[in-house]
Formats: C-alpha cells, sequence, structure tokens
C-alpha cells in the first residue's frame, strides 16, 4: 500500500536537487565526481545521475573534465536576489574607501546563522590570503565579522547559534560556548569585535560596524 505520508524538504525531488547544488564546496578548484557529490548530499547515487542530468539541461550544472561543476545559470540567478545587490551596490563606495585608507582585504558580510555570507570582497596585495570569497560561508564564531553580528542579533538567534557544536576552523577557534558567550558580551559593551587567526592563520580581523 502506498504511504500518504509528504516527505520533508530535503526528501522531496527539489531538496534533493538543491542538495546536490550545495554540495559543492568553496575550496573545490576543480570539477566534482557524481560520486562524491552523491556522497556529500545523501543521495543515492543512481538519483543523483537522474537529477544532475536535468540541471545540467537547465544550466545549473556543467560537465567538465573528471566531473562537475557549477553552471553559469547559477552565478546569474545569484545577482539577481534583492538584499545583496541592494546591499552591495549601497556599501561599496564605502568599501572602496576603507580599502583605499586601509590598504588591506574589505569584506562585506551579512549573519545567516550559523554562518556569515560574503556579499562583496576587495582584496589587497599586501594583506595575507583569507579564505573567503563572494558568495562563501564561514561559521560566524570563527569570524570578527560574524562574532560583531551576532552580539548584535536577537537573543534568539544567539541561543540557536550557542546551542550547536561550535566547529573548530583552526586551533585558535573559540569553540567553548561560555567563552564565545562572555567574547560576544564584551563586543556589546565595548562596540569592537576581533579575530586573531580564528578562521585562518595568519589572519587577524576587526569589523567596521
Amino acid at each position: 500500500m502506498r504511504s500518504t505520508q509528504r516527505d520533508d524538504g530535503r526528501n522531496s525531488v527539489l531538496g534533493r536537487a538543491v542538495s546536490l547544488l550545495s554540495a559543492f564546496r568553496q575550496d573545490d578548484d576543480r570539477c566534482v565526481t557524481l560520486s562524491e557529490l552523491a556522497r556529500r548530499a545523501g543521495v543515492a547515487k543512481p538519483t543523483a545521475h537522474r537529477l544532475a542530468g536535468q540541471l545540467v539541461e537547465l544550466g545549473l550544472l556543467e560537465p567538465g573534465e573528471g566531473g562537475l561543476r557549477l553552471g553559469l545559470r547559477v552565478f546569474e540567478l545569484g545577482q539577481l536576489v534583492p538584499r545583496q545587490r541592494g546591499l552591495r551596490d549601497a556599501a561599496r563606495p564605502f568599501l572602496e574607501d576603507l580599502h583605499r585608507a586601509s590598504g588591506e582585504t574589505v569584506h562585506l558580510a551579512v549573519l545567516e546563522a550559523p554562518d556569515v555570507v560574503y556579499l562583496d570582497k576587495l582584496t589587497s596585495r599586501a594583506a595575507p590570503a583569507v579564505p573567503s570569497r563572494i558568495g562563501g560561508r564561514m561559521p560566524a564564531h570563527a569570524t570578527a565579522v560574524g562574532k560583531a553580528l551576532l552580539a548584535h542579533a536577537s537573543e534568539d538567534v544567539r541561543e540557536a547559534v550557542l546551542a550547536r557544536p561550535l566547529e573548530r576552523v583552526t586551533a585558535r577557534t573559540v569553540v567553548m560556548r561560555g567563552v564565545l558567550m562572555r567574547e560576544l558580551r564584551k563586543v556589546r559593551t565595548e562596540g569592537f569585535a576581533h579575530e586573531y587567526e580564528e578562521s585562518a592563520n595568519g589572519v587577524v580581523c576587526a569589523p567596521v560596524r
């Protein structure tokens, strides 16, 4: 007898397709094999093969040497996100002023707990390489900008982030709940957040609100 219970979003066809698209990682410099994407997404390989073929036809995935990569259509859709486009356009003159004045790498980020999402980035040749990219994510607790945003977020948002296991990105990442709570209280009191090699070795950051 066929079950009438509905799948949740992740188990629907659309949910599985999104899981495949979301399985790409920031450090994927080359194409990813279908087997690896299926493993990351938790999707059966026959299902992943069928969905990947449809995503290629739609331009959301592209075949390449040794596997698949995100298609240009994904980039095009990303540029249409209203919050990203409006905020980035409004902030760009200030980012450029700060970049010229400091000579350092400058980011524009928003909180999408438990992560921060980078909407814009101006790089500097003199500054150390940082593991961020436009459209990329980092755990909020491991970045200065994330701590600043968490400190001024609603209590419900902070509690939801603090209730999760805190990922250790480097040896210096704060992963103890009590320590992070004290840091966030200090940020609210002093109006200043910082990061010392918590998202990448050799990187020190401070946000401008």
